[in-house]
């Protein structure tokens, strides 16, 4: 028995023991190719000999430094980095160790910062349902997927929720983009007015919509519509990127595709690879100018915020991105990868949209085509795709609940940006070769 406490108690797991370039090999020798990132972090792949002789090069010369005793030179380089990219207004970075640290940061940030505003009733937060934004309690709380929360719900703090931004499953027939993005944003105001405008301290977003949606793009026009609306009440605009943002839609950060930017972003997972553990909060001027004018102290930290290793591995992961071109083949591959889905998957019986930006792309599964049926969920046929995969030889990362938190499947792929041609061409093969042992014949 392992003594390791599982995600799955009642699973056994092969184990990995190395990576090359794309693939993951186990202690068998089988080689997997990582379509998913693992969770989509694992930007470079899993052997890239730059950021591995950075961190060997950090640890070699200090590893850790309380960041209450110090700051290091990596933890400056990595933000002067992201803010000379970041878009505009943004002026400083909070480090941490992963995506729900960097949302609590957020969230925390929000609320000080209208406490030295001198409006203490700005309590109140706006999310949107099915949405992620991590696994902490503050962070749970944030996010809209009825299954993750359902039986923490008594710990959670009350957080309002709206309509997603899900044009497949929420866009009436007769309805264009436009005119859908414009009742969302009217749904969004009435929240607003109904919770009292003065209360509301944030609303949290994730401009691609991630794990629980299954990579979903908001319509044109939907996030200048809410940044308007944020703005004329005084509301901060949170953008969640951990799981969308640094390269993984094309762009350094997902905002960028919008036209807007936000009062604080969070990003992790493709920050650092995979490398090392890290997350971090950008936070715009008018935030931190305001507490630094003020009481002069974000009243929040963690024992390895900064972690000098972790950043040094995330620069290097940067870096090399930037040298290397790779937010240009980002958006290269992920229209190759787009176009090999629709030419494979587009007239299946059980595939109802194919969705996504760059190489974040997702696949909804559907009983009836025509009437966009979900599968039973009784079937797990996220968990059967995953397994059959796995045996394939395949990481994707499928997953239920996609609608409601209850009924629904996706296929969510979030490959490595160093791919070539061909194993794009072997992850829709692999693909297509699971869904045929899964899914009713055609």
């Amino acid at each position: 028995m392992s003594h390791v406490f599982h995600r799955q108690l009642s699973h056994a797991y092969p184990t990995a023991v190395a990576g090359e370039g794309a693939y993951l090999i186990d202690a068998e020798g089988r080689r997997y190719l990582d379509a998913s990132g693992g969770a989509a972090v694992s930007c470079l792949g899993h052997s890239d000999t730059r950021v591995i002789d950075a961190i060997q090069q950090q640890v070699g010369q200090l590893a850790y430094a309380h960041s209450s005793f110090f700051t290091t030179e990596p933890m400056e380089a990595l933000a002067d980095f992201l803010i000379e990219r970041a878009p505009a207004g943004f002026s400083s970075v909070y480090f941490v160790s992963g995506g729900s640290e960097a949302i609590e940061a957020a969230l925390k940030m929000a609320r000080q910062y209208f406490l030295e505003r001198g409006e203490p009733g700005r309590h109140k937060l706006i999310a949107r349902r099915q949405s992620y934004h991590g696994n902490t309690l503050g962070a749970l709380a944030t996010g809209g997927n009825a299954w993750r929360r359902r039986q923490f719900e008594p710990l959670l703090s009350d957080v309002s929720h709206v309509s997603p931004c899900y044009a497949y499953r929420g866009q009436a027939a007769d309805e264009s983009p436009e005119a859908y993005g414009e009742r969302l944003a009217v749904e969004l105001e009435e929240e607003i007015q109904r919770l009292g405008p003065e209360t509301v301290m944030a609303f949290v977003a994730e401009p691609v919509v991630g794990a629980t949606l299954g990579a979903v793009p908001a319509v044109p026009g939907y996030f200048k519509r809410v940044r308007e609306i944020c703005d004329r009440h005084g509301i901060l605009l949170i953008l969640d990127e951990v799981m969308c943002g640094m390269g993984r839609t094309g762009s350094l950060f997902a905002a960028e595709q919008e036209g807007v930017t936000a009062d604080l972003t969070t990003i992790a997972k493709g920050l650092g690879g995979g490398y090392q553990p890290i997350g971090a909060t950008l936070v715009s001027d008018e935030i931190r100018r305001t507490i630094a004018e003020g009481s002069g102290f974000f009243q929040h930290g963690h024992t390895y915020i900064g972690h000098a290793t972790a950043c040094a591995a995330a620069l290097a992961v940067q870096r090399s991105i930037e040298e290397r071109g790779l937010l240009a083949r980002v958006r290269k591959l992920g229209e190759g990868l787009q176009d090999r889905l629709v030419e494979r998957f587009g007239e299946h019986p059980h595939v109802g949209d194919i969705r996504g930006r760059g190489l974040l792309r997702g696949l909804e599964l559907v009983a009836e085509r025509e009437l966009r049926t979900p599968f039973d969920p009784s079937h797990k046929l996220h968990a059967a795709i995953k397994r059959t995969a796995m045996d394939a030889g395949l990481m994707c990362y499928p997953m239920g609940g996609t609608l409601d938190g209850r009924t629904g499947d996706h296929i969510l792929l979030a490959p490595p940006f160093i791919l070539e041609d061909a194993q794009l061409d072997e992850i829709v093969d692999k693909l297509d070769a699971t869904l045929e042992r899964v899914l009713p014949l055609r």
